[in-house]
């Protein structure tokens, strides 16, 4: 097995990864070859080599992406829109996932970033679940919540919401699932160790949703259940409505079998991703690859081109998720900051970015279609993010726009 494993990183160039085999335990060896195993060389080695490319961005066909504006729509006609997603959810044939993988460390919290208390004693999970149980009530129902956490918060998470008795939440009803992971390599391409045993992974990015599901068994769980809709959204959005009756019927009545809400732009300078046709496919622009002149156009009302902000929260039918599950969605490389041992067995503690860390983010899965829904919602209704400890998307300005949508 050693032999095999010597072969494959002589191939590639990573035989550094068992420089200290010798050192290690029985129960490390076997980890460490494990590890190995499960890591696809060839996706690394293209990753690496997409590093050194320069953006292609202006050899894409770029065109706005229309959308509806539910605050525009007359009330005869959410009511009928309405009805139509009541009926699926009141049917039991929707469900919602929450993308829980990260850490609250940027917040100065110690834990799962779900586990962060917005209010003394109320944490975001606790948040999300009173939406839910909200919707249950009214629709006489009990929702799948299916929680992806990732390999590094997932047993606190579940040892949280063991300790809160689930938040009342019927247990049977809650699922957890991990997210996947991709090596971290140096600017050299060179894989990282961790420690003399154990390689340097990262979450491969809330892209990997489609791909978990599939392999943890939650997509079989979901057509075992008569699921038809699920509901995708991000832990971090004190705003979240996972059970939206309108963007539901809204996506049935159209005939699409995805959508998504968004936010208008504040300005052209903020930093949120946008929608467009990137080549006749829906698509979403991070703000650091749109161009300023393309930014700042605006049409005959005023309205940005550019200006339909993707806020992750996203519905797909259950047909959709297999297929795009199945596809393989383009990686993103984000430079960071990661400690690593050196070829001297010795912790290297880096001050600036040194490795690269690979992500595939959940909306190139809209390229995989046609076409999606878009739904415009006002942000003070729909979007409380908890991003960072103080200012902008702070816990405080979540407090505030909590409040006054829930006195």
């Amino acid at each position: 097995m050693l032999e095999d494993v010597k072969e494959i990183l002589q191939k590639y160039g990573q035989e550094h990864l068992i420089g200290f085999y010798d050192e290690l335990t029985e129960k490390e060896k076997q980890n460490l070859i494990e590890q190995i195993k499960r890591i696809d060389f060839d996706k690394i080695s293209k990753l690496y080599e997409e590093t050194k490319k320069s953006n292609k961005f202006a050899e894409d066909k770029i065109e706005p992406m229309s959308y509806i504006d539910k605050n525009k729509l007359s009330k005869e006609e959410k009511k009928r829109l309405e009805e139509i997603g009541e009926k699926v959810i009141s049917s039991g044939q929707y469900a919602v996932a929450t993308m829980a993988g990260g850490q609250g460390s940027r917040l100065g919290h110690h834990g799962p970033k779900g586990t962060f208390e917005l209010f003394p004693g109320k944490s975001l999970f606790e948040i999300l679940c009173d939406n839910l149980k909200k919707a249950n009530n009214r629709y006489n129902i009990i929702i799948p919540w299916y929680i992806m956490t990732s390999k590094e918060n997932n047993d606190d998470t579940v040892k949280f919401f063991e300790g809160k008795n689930y938040f009342g939440y019927p247990k049977e009803y809650v699922k957890f699932f991990t997210q996947g992971e991709l090596p971290m390599i140096d600017t050299n391409g060179r894989i990282l160790l961790e420690t003399k045993g154990r390689i340097k992974e990262a979450a491969d990015g809330n892209g990997g949703i489609f791909n978990s599901m599939i392999r943890a068994g939650i997509y079989a769980d979901m057509k075992n259940r008569g699921i038809k809709w699920v509901f995708i959204g991000a832990i971090d959005n004190a705003l979240l409505n996972m059970a939206d009756s309108l963007l539901l019927g809204m996506t049935k009545d159209k005939g699409m079998f995805a959508a998504s809400k968004t936010i208008s732009k504040l300005n052209p300078q903020e930093r949120v991703g946008v929608f467009c046709k990137r080549n006749s496919k829906p698509s979403v622009i991070e703000y650091s690859e749109l161009p300023e002149e393309m930014a700042v156009m605006r049409d005959k009302e005023g309205e940005l081109f550019y200006g339909e902000a993707h806020i992750m929260c996203n519905l797909f039918s259950i047909d959709v998720l297999d297929k795009i599950g199945k596809e393989k969605l383009p990686y993103h490389a984000a430079f960071k900051k990661a400690n690593y041992i050196d070829k001297n067995g010795e912790v290297v503690e880096a001050t600036k970015p040194n490795a690269y860390k690979f992500e595939s983010f959940i909306f190139d899965a809209f390229s995989t279609l046609d076409d999606i829904l878009l739904m415009r919602a006002k942000r003070e209704e729909e979007f409380a993010p908890v991003k960072n400890a103080t200012g902008t998307d702070s816990p405080e300005t979540a407090r505030e726009l909590y409040l006054k949508q829930n006195m």
